[in-house]
């Protein structure tokens, strides 16, 4: 019987939850919380990647409901799902496409291997069931892989898939594919984009171009820029975070890989550092992996509670 996909989430987050489950086992079995449980109760949450911003956060929370009591793991767990949620829930917002523009121009940024191509076409898949009309743009021109996997979502999907020959200039690539969208009466246009982190100068003026071009035809695209990030990375997600708002103005968050081997706490770091909206995460590679990003599920899932 196939996994739902709170289960799949929290499958996903095993890594991430056994580490905090087990430490908060450890620490609290029936067990006053006082300055020493507050103290490893913090260490544990650092360690799990949720960052000292939120660590403090969640304790000061503790300290002032909760201090001196006598408490069980499982009060605990469920408090800090609490708390986590209050985190994320400002971040946890959907994607909203605005249906006026015709095409709603979403350019999708992120290093190589973060999933961006499969993203977009998970995402593209969910707005023709939605009775939408996308449009996507092989505009990672360096990779022929690339290419060739938005292709066989676009074949998957029934969407129109605008590429061009290896190397290919990308914004005149985004141009081309945005006349068309516009002539077609496509409801959003997808754009893949290169990650190749390692030369960002090239990386900058290549987004920057792609941008430029695309403001030759409509002054306000793009309406969306999508960070991917993979959750296995930790904390060299927010490093990539404060790089991608250097290039672009990154409007929202889509994290990927919340597998077995994902470290899960780095989105709850990533919502106290920089406030981006989340508007989906994914949990594989089907179709129907990629939900939109819901705190108490997520909050739930990390912390191993019911």
């Amino acid at each position: 019987m196939a996994l739902g996909f709170f289960s799949r989430l929290k499958e996903g987050l095993s890594r991430s939850t056994a580490k905090i489950s087990e430490g908060i086992t450890a620490v609290f079995k029936k067990r006053k919380l006082d300055d020493a449980a507050l103290e490893e109760l913090e260490e544990l949450l650092i360690g799990a990647d949720l960052g000292t911003g939120v660590a403090r956060r969640v304790i000061a929370e503790f300290r002032r409901t909760r201090f001196g009591k006598d408490v069980t793991d499982e009060e605990i767990r469920t408090a800090l799902a609490e708390e986590i949620a209050k985190i994320l829930e400002p971040v946890a917002r959907p994607l909203e496409l605005n249906r006026a523009l015709k095409p709603h121009v979403v350019l999708v940024v992120g290093v190589n291997g973060t999933g961006k191509t499969t993203t977009i076409g998970k995402m593209a898949l969910n707005y023709k069931q939605s009775g939408l009309t996308p449009m996507l743009v092989a505009g990672d021109t360096f990779r022929a892989a690339a290419v060739e996997q938005l292709q066989v979502w676009g074949e998957r999907t029934g969407a129109t898939v605008i590429s061009g020959a290896q190397n290919a200039d990308s914004a005149g690539l985004a141009f081309d594919a945005l006349t068309r969208a516009k002539a077609e009466g496509a409801d959003v246009l997808l754009i893949d984009t290169a990650g190749r982190l390692h030369n960002k100068s090239a990386l900058m003026e290549e987004l920057a171009k792609i941008i430029r071009v695309l403001r030759k035809q409509d002054t306000t695209a793009p309406h969306s820029v999508l960070l991917v990030l993979d959750a296995t990375t930790g904390q060299n997600a927010i490093s990539q975070v404060k790089t991608f708002k250097e290039l672009v103005d990154v409007t929202g968050l889509v994290v990927t890989k919340l597998d077995g081997s994902a470290r899960g706490g780095i989105v709850v770091a990533l919502a106290e550092d920089f406030k981006l909206p989340v508007h989906a995460v994914g949990v594989g590679e089907q179709a129907g992996d990629l939900k939109p990003f819901d705190a108490m599920e997520f909050a739930r899932g990390l912390v191993g509670a019911g």
